[in-house]
């Protein structure tokens, strides 16, 4: 019986370790929009209100700063897709350094940075989402 159970025990190990790491849009869809909409969504409203919000753009901000990390590993190798991955997570870690120092104004000036960070990716990859140059939706 406890030979079952061991066995039992390294084959659950062995299948979570064979479960193949998330995808670029698993990243996209199940972090960076959710965190990406908890930042700026809150600089648009006027800032964090209470300990509350500052924790929720924190949360958002660090996922933002360490996806971007991720994304250079996860997508082409190429220097246009490195280049706006260290946007992201340079827009993150600034966000970050904002919301611990609960400083507001710090906090909207991320704003455009962290936009223009998604844009630029999402014009360059997304073209259905965001049509180059004399293009058409």
């Amino acid at each position: 019986m406890k030979r079952v159970w061991i066995a039992g025990l390294l084959l659950l190990g062995a299948s979570a370790l064979a479960q193949a790491p998330p995808t670029v849009k698993q990243l996209m869809l199940d972090l960076i929009h959710p965190a990406s909409n908890d930042v700026l969504l809150s600089i648009f409203r006027g800032g964090p209100q209470n300990e509350a919000e500052w924790a929720a753009v924190r949360r958002g901000a660090l996922t933002l700063a360490e996806t971007g990390n991720l994304l250079r590993s996860r997508g082409p190798a190429q220097p246009d897709w490195i280049n706006d991955a260290n946007l992201l997570a340079t827009a993150g870690t600034m966000a970050y350094q904002a919301a611990q120092a609960k400083d507001a104004k710090a906090l909207a000036a991320v704003a455009e940075s962290l936009d223009t960070s998604c844009t630029r990716c999402h014009k360059q990859y997304r073209p259905n989402i965001f049509p180059r140059e004399g293009g058409s939706k």
